[in-house]
């Protein structure tokens, strides 16, 4: 599920590496973000990220052998196209050309920072309620994964914005990314569901 949330954002960067959709950076386009997400046809429209979403789905539920997970799954990817639609400038589709869409919370900081973490800790907290801890580690690792989200939310919140693109940008996103999927990782290991 963690990786779910991610999607949509971990098949963007690899395709702007290779130049398949495409951003640049363009200062004061928003209060918050830098980027200029102006062509992600295929992962950040409705369609391209209900299809994500449909493969994704599928794939966790031929191997976990559950249907429901591999719903769950499927629902979660879709959550991040309505998640995004909040926050980002009008840069999104429907079906992956014009109109472009999006409420652009990243110019009401005071609002966008209070949802982002309210959605990030509340789904860590649920979790933390809906499982109960294995092993010693358990607690640290729940504690680490949120300290480290937390701090890189900061960070990117806080830093100088870039003033120009480099694939330094995508690549360090995708770091980060596997560095939080790692971290979801060993939690998972460490907890178990209660019935």
């Amino acid at each position: 599920m963690f990786v779910a949330g991610q999607l949509a954002d971990l098949v963007f960067f690899p395709l702007a590496i290779m130049g398949v959709e495409k951003l640049r950076i363009t200062p004061g386009i928003s209060k918050m973000n830098a980027m200029d997400l102006y062509h992600m046809p295929y992962t950040h429209s409705l369609l391209g990220n209900a299809l994500l979403a449909l493969v994704f789905g599928l794939i966790v539920a031929a191997v976990s052998k559950q249907r429901m997970a591999g719903v769950l799954a499927g629902l979660v990817v879709l959550s991040h196209w309505l998640c995004d639609w909040l926050v980002h400038v009008p840069d999104m589709t429907l079906l992956g050309a014009p109109p472009k869409l999006g409420l652009g919370l990243w110019n009401y900081p005071w609002i966008e920072i209070p949802l982002e973490l309210g959605i990030t800790f509340g789904a860590l907290a649920f979790y933390a309620y809906r499982t109960r801890p294995v092993g010693p580690k358990a607690q640290i690792n729940l504690i680490v994964l949120g300290a480290v989200l937390l701090l890189v939310q900061v960070y990117n919140w806080a830093a100088p914005q870039p003033t120009a693109y480099s694939v330094v940008l995508p690549l360090t996103a995708l770091f980060a990314y596997g560095l939080f999927t790692w971290l979801a990782w060993r939690v998972e290991k460490t907890r178990r569901f209660a019935r």
